[in-house]
């Protein structure tokens, strides 16, 4: 892994919120393979930080944020290029109305 992986206590509220969804409606075996996918995910960002894309919104990009969609779940990041980390600030199921939740941040 040539990049640290940092996550912010947003972005791991965010896991449990969507894992706790998927538990309620579709079982505990589907919901620990979902953590299991989405782990991998942020894990592969250690890797190669760029596999993520530019935000939609202009307001997100130029804060600098990266977006990696899984499925239906959006993960926004920034890379430290200088320090070779990679944050994880939030993760939000795409249908909210994620731009205000991460102007929030």
């Amino acid at each position: 892994m040539k990049y640290e992986i940092i996550r912010t206590d947003t972005a791991d509220a965010g896991i449990r919120k969507i894992i706790l969804y998927v538990a309620q409606n579709f079982g505990n075996t589907v919901a620990l393979e979902k953590l299991d996918q989405i782990e991998k995910r942020i894990l592969d960002l250690g890797d190669d930080p760029y596999i993520g894309t530019d935000p939609r919104y202009l307001v997100l990009k130029r804060q600098g944020y990266k977006v990696l969609v899984l499925e239906k779940d959006l993960v926004f990041y920034k890379i430290d290029e200088g320090n070779k980390k990679v944050v994880v600030y939030a993760i939000v199921d795409q249908r909210q109305d994620y731009l205000n939740i991460i102007r929030g941040l």
